[in-house]
Order: structure tokens, then sequence, then C-alpha cells
């Protein structure tokens, strides 16, 4: 081989490797690849994040709810809250026992002047029973369908006095704010087909009252 031809080869080499240089520069270069991927998977990971957020908020607020029964119910069974009963200090009708309720789960349910006195998300039944058999066991619905709104026009507060057998059952419609959970959290679903919204709180405690004077 001819030194001419060994320059040319050596001339096409020193070419070729540069070239070859910036390709695996590229193929190994990272830059910005971390913000592309974050770009992708942000929208999902906080879709998550809010959907696991909602559902512990929602179950807290159940808790709450449930608290706020047992706790009322526990003043109803000993005396502390008496209906009808010509006492002063004790004695309640719904409108009082409601402001009760909402003072007991105010840290995350807020009732205005006008839910107290008309109720639009908080429901509250209380009423005395022959046996604890004769107590309902179901939900009272505007329909047979699953997910039907509550029909509270049996609803009342007629707790009764010393060692009647008593129901308290309290309703409250919780409001879904994600819609990736709505579809599977909340129990009741607008008969159009719609978005649902609420998820239908329902908490209840049964007892005898005690043979307070």
């Amino acid at each position: 081989m001819t030194s001419q031809h060994i320059d040319r080869h050596q001339g096409i080499e020193r070419i070729r490797k540069p070239r070859f240089r910036l390709w695996r520069k590229l193929a190994r270069s990272r830059d910005g690849a971390a913000a592309i991927e974050f770009a992708i998977l942000a929208v999902p990971y906080f879709i998550i994040i809010f959907a696991i957020i909602e559902t512990f908020v929602a179950f807290a607020a159940e808790q709450l709810v449930t608290n706020a029964v047992n706790t009322l119910g526990r003043q109803l069974r000993t005396g502390q809250i008496t209906y009808q009963m010509s006492r002063v200090d004790t004695d309640m009708d719904m409108t009082d026992f409601r402001r009760a309720f909402c003072d007991e789960v105010d840290i995350m349910i807020q009732c205005s002047e006008s839910e107290i006195t008309t109720p639009s998300k908080l429901y509250i039944d209380a009423r005395t029973f022959t046996s604890f058999a004769a107590i309902p066991k179901s939900i009272p619905r505007k329909s047979t369908a699953a997910f039907s709104d509550i029909d509270p026009t049996s609803f009342k507060f007629t707790p009764g006095g010393p060692s009647t057998i008593n129901m308290l059952r309290a309703y409250y419609r919780w409001q879904v704010i994600t819609d990736l959970v709505r579809p599977y959290i909340t129990t009741i679903r607008p008969a159009d087909g719609s978005m649902p919204s609420d998820f239908l709180i329902v908490a209840t405690t049964a007892f005898q009252n005690e043979n307070y004077p």
C-alpha cells in the first residue's frame, strides 16, 4: 500500500471517529430525561395521591360521625339528654339535638344555621321501639335501586324515657371531589347516569335507656 493510500485511509478514519463519538455521546446523554419522565408520570401520580387522600378523608369523616352517634346515644341512654320530660336542663327538641350533633363533628363537618333547621346533608333519626327486633336494619331509599337517594320522610326525633329501647341513626352526604374516586366510593348516584358526588355516611347505635330518675 502506497503512502498516498495510507494517508487517505487515515484521513477517512479521522473523519469517522468524531462522528461516531458524537453519536455515542448523544446516545449516552441523559440531559432532560428526568424532566420528561416526570412530565409523563406526574399526572397519574398526583391523581393516585389525591384519590388516596380523598378516600382517607371520607372514611375519617365516617368515623367522626360514628363517634358523635355513640357520644350522643350514651347521653340519651343515661338521661343527660331527654325529650319532652319537662326537664329544663336536659330536654331537647330536634333542632337542639342537631346543634349538639354538629358541635361533635365540627372539626371536619360544619353545619350552617339553615342546615341545622332544614337538613339537606345531615339527617338524624332517633326513635323508641317496643323491642330491638323492631328496629329497622335497612337504609330507607326513594326507590329499590341500589344507589338511590335516601328517603328522610320517616325520620323522627322521638327518643323514649327511662328503660325504653331506642335507636339513634345519623346520615350525612359527604361530597367526593376527585373524579377518579367518585365511581368507586359514592353510594348515592343520580338516576340519569351523571357523575355521582355523594358518599353516604351512615352510623347507628341501638340501646336500652338506664332507669334514670
